[in-house]
């Protein structure tokens, strides 16, 4: 029996994935952010200290979606979609070094006008910029 072709996951899917995702972390950050400033009393002087704030704003969400893609191979939102990240050429579980160079390689795809992320819709194995600088797919998780 021929190995199954893997299903690549598409841009709307993913992108459910991501707003799942944002829904996951948006409430913890809020909290963090909440005890962290909250000898402010003002909610708006709150929220803009946060700004200021690395580790809130970009050190979580990484930390967050690593040790997500780490255990897993999928965030919350791309389990609820059915989807795992792997390797592009062996379709097994990706490095621990892809993975880092795969969350990084997001600014690049979104620094560009977020082509890097529409580049999913338009590609035959739906690879962003972050998946083809980091030699993964996405792809239908096997039941």
């Amino acid at each position: 029996m021929a190995p199954q072709q893997p299903r690549y996951v598409g841009f709307w899917r993913r992108f459910i994935a991501f707003l799942v995702d944002s829904l996951v972390i948006l409430p913890i950050l809020i909290a963090i952010t909440m005890g962290l400033y909250r000898h402010s009393g003002d909610w708006l002087a709150m929220l803009m200290a946060s700004a200021e704030n690395f580790w809130v704003n970009y050190g979580l969400p990484a930390a967050f979606t690593l040790l997500f893609w780490l255990l897993k191979s999928a965030t919350p939102g791309k389990m609820i979609v059915d989807a795992v990240i792997v390797d592009a050429t062996t379709l097994q579980k990706p490095t621990p070094w892809q993975l880092l160079i795969r969350y990084l390689s997001y600014y690049i795809s979104a620094f560009f006008l977020l082509l890097g992320f529409v580049w999913i819709a338009l590609d035959s194995r739906k690879q962003g910029w972050h998946d083809k600088l980091a030699g993964t797919v996405v792809i239908e998780r096997q039941r």
